[in-house]
């Protein structure tokens, strides 16, 4: 029996519950002044080059625009065979790495499993766990933004629990083994320091950032937790960094920003949003074979 799609946890909150709105505020996202300044472009190169994205993760209104510079450049670009969500666990409710096997349906319709690379992914410490997505917003608000670029998305969401380095690169050697050989889009879904003055959380961030901008995992973890820099998702970047880490990447940032850009605001929460592209096209993968 095939369990029911996920339903939306924080539609009507963190971004539009009713279609059209939805549409509309993504549409935003990428017109609007902190973002690209236009609409993706219709057009798509043949080729593919961006392996990974940071993306932010809060309410729309003030994170949209600057995740919606790292879709934009995803949509102009050959779509990705497969795509690999990988979130926070902001309610503390996995015991390990959880992947989820079913539908998630968004405003804008459904988002389909990848059965194949979660077949790949489901290796210790990593297990299927879909009550622990219940109520994590960090993945589900990047699927309306993937269904906006991408024809037909199909995704398995990973959310990766804080602990120790160690755990996160034995997550890390399963996505790695999962991927290879793939044409899959990694998305890494963090927003940066939280609730501290605006000139305290970009010196803090570039810290953080000047490690992504390294593809150091170990480092990024050692400089967030050594400097106790808020960064919700450095379980998830850091998994995401360590299991690209023997990949011929070039990390580059798109924009750095926070919540005091879009209200006036005492303290405010950073966002950034990265790519890692190759300078190589990356190589399409073939079909699986189909079973007679």
């Amino acid at each position: 029996m095939t369990e029911a799609a996920r339903r939306p946890a924080v539609a009507g909150q963190f971004y539009p519950k009713d279609a059209d709105d939805l549409a509309h505020q993504l549409e935003s996202c990428f017109t609007g002044p902190r973002g690209p300044g236009e609409l993706p472009a219709r057009h798509r190169t043949p080729g593919r080059f961006i392996r990974a994205a940071v993306v932010p993760h809060a309410g729309f209104v003030y994170s949209g625009e600057i995740a919606a510079l790292a879709y934009w450049a995803i949509a102009g670009e050959r779509p990705p065979r497969h795509v690999l969500v990988l979130g926070v666990d902001h309610h503390g409710t996995a015991e390990t790495a959880a992947i989820s096997v079913r539908e998630w349906n968004t405003p804008l319709g459904p988002v389909v499993s990848d059965p194949e690379l979660a077949s790949s992914l489901r290796h210790a410490p990593i297990v299927v766990d879909e009550a622990a997505h219940r109520l994590e917003h960090s993945i589900e608000v990047q699927l309306p933004f993937l269904q906006y670029v991408l024809p037909e998305p199909t995704c398995v969401e990973l959310m990766v629990p804080f602990g120790p380095l160690s755990f996160l690169e034995e997550v890390a050697g399963v996505v790695r083994r999962a991927v290879s050989g793939r044409d899959v889009l990694l998305i890494a879904s963090t927003d940066f320091s939280h609730y501290v003055p605006a000139e305290t959380a970009r010196r803090l961030d570039r810290m953080a950032i000047d490690r992504i901008l390294e593809r150091d995992a170990a480092g990024l973890y050692e400089t967030v937790t050594s400097h106790d820099i808020s960064m919700c998702g450095i379980a998830p970047t850091t998994t995401m960094l360590a299991a690209t880490q023997g990949e011929e990447l070039t990390a580059k940032l798109l924009k750095w920003g926070h919540s005091g850009e879009v209200e006036s605001m005492a303290n405010v929460v950073g966002y950034a949003a990265l790519l890692l592209e190759s300078r190589t096209p990356l190589p399409e993968e073939l079909p699986a074979p189909r079973v007679k």
